[in-house]
């Protein structure tokens, strides 16, 4: 039988002629990923196996996200945590106030990620990376510390899912809104410890952002990791910005997969997620009740991108945000950001009525940033919309795209362009 691109990945990295779902293997890391919650965590434990040493100190990255700018004396201790360690073991891709950025979009653009590569980070949205054709997942912090201790982690080979995507999507229409379709679909234990594999002629004619976005939200439909093939995109993607050169690996002809699924995607619309799961989805021209919100927040390891950014832009250009509403705006980098100052973005959403925060993951975790009171409904660009996720329990979080979120902080109630 043959093997999907998952499998051939890490059949690679454990130095296997070949692996099957099911399979427990032990596979050797090319980055290993933590951020400022976890990391103290994963160092802690290195310090109880009295490990003096990391594995690489070049394939491990340190990013500062969640509560940077420090918010308080904890978030403050545990980043000093996280610069101590880096500095005793002098880890070159450490990230933070100046270099910061979201994770999961700041180390594709770092050119940190590669085609073939296998990674794991102690944040489930790892899975993000799978856009550029590598295996990546989320883990906790033990198995973070492992891999920086070790190099190498523990797998059961996944089985997977296919999805092949057809045509194009129409305007208004995103990557944002093709996962959320998805995962109504399938629900969040759908593709539970499998690989999601998308191809076809639809998934060429996404945008690297929007596969990003896609394989960001694997892990919501309960994905061991989410991957594309390499194309000419994701080549390009990678050659600007500076990754190594790196392996790529196609499925093949008679690869097994549990299901398969095709999806048009010129027939999707834009979707939201009601509460309180991302996959209590509705399509935004099937809502007949009028759902006013209280805030809208632009950005997150899902959507800050600066396509993202220019689509908000362009629904907020020369409008003004609802009276009563709160529009928070997030560039997921500092490279993102000084972009979107440059083209004016930050100007168009100022005269608007927003605000822009630097980097952060702050709202969507319910750190900082944006927290919601009793009864607030927000609609965010984040992933997840569980109880409580971004502040009072019962408070409210409809997921959506960036032109849905941007549109309806001008409506002050849930809309589409």
């Amino acid at each position: 039988m043959g093997m999907t691109m998952t499998q051939k990945i890490l059949s690679s990295h454990a130095g296997l002629p070949e692996v099957e779902a099911g399979q427990l293997i032990e596979a050797d890391l090319d980055l290993v990923l933590g951020n400022d919650i976890t990391t103290p965590v994963a160092i802690s434990v290195m310090d109880g196996i009295d490990k003096d040493q990391v594995f690489d100190r070049e394939k491990i990255a340190l990013v500062m996200d969640h509560f940077i700018p420090n918010k308080d004396i904890k978030s403050a201790e545990n980043c000093k945590t996280c610069r101590d360690f880096a500095r005793k073991h002098d880890i070159k891709n450490y990230f933070d106030v100046g270099r910061m950025g979201i994770e999961h979009a700041l180390l594709p653009e770092s050119g940190l990620v590669t085609a073939g590569d296998c990674v794991i980070g102690a944040d489930s949205h790892t899975c993000t990376y799978g856009a550029l054709g590598a295996f990546s997942t989320g883990v906790g912090s033990t198995d973070m510390a492992a891999g920086m201790a070790s190099g190498k982690a523990w797998f059961k080979v996944p089985s997977a899912i296919k999805f092949v995507l057809k045509n194009k999507p129409s305007k208004w229409v995103s990557g944002k809104d093709v996962i959320l379709h998805i995962i109504g679909l399938i629900g969040v234990d759908g593709a539970l410890y499998k690989s999601m594999e998308f191809c076809g002629d639809g998934a060429k004619a996404l945008s690297m952002d929007d596969r990003f976005t896609i394989a960001n939200m694997a892990i919501e439909a309960g994905g061991k990791n989410g991957i594309f093939p390499v194309d000419e995109k994701a080549l390009a993607y990678l050659n600007s910005h500076g990754a190594k050169k790196g392996a790529i690996f196609e499925p093949d002809p008679d690869a097994a997969y549990d299901e398969v699924y095709e999806i048009d995607l010129s027939q999707l619309e834009p979707v939201v997620a009601f509460p309180h799961l991302p996959s209590n989805t509705k399509r935004v021209s099937e809502i007949t009740d009028r759902i006013t919100i209280d805030q809208a927040v632009i950005g997150s390891c899902t959507n800050g991108r600066i396509s993202d950014l220019r689509v908000a832009a362009q629904v907020l250009k020369g409008k003004k945000v609802a009276n009563g509403v709160r529009c928070i705006v997030i560039p997921a980098t500092q490279k993102i950001y000084l972009e979107a100052m440059k083209e004016g973005l930050l100007e168009d959403f100022i005269e608007a009525g927003a605000i822009v925060s630097t980097p952060t993951c702050g709202p969507c975790l319910g750190g900082y940033m944006g927290i919601l009171a009793s009864g607030e409904r927000c609609v965010s660009t984040t992933n997840r919309n569980f109880v409580g996720r971004m502040g009072a329990k019962d408070s409210e979080i409809y997921l959506a795209s960036p032109a849905v979120a941007a549109a309806s902080a001008v409506a002050g109630f849930i809309t589409a362009p």
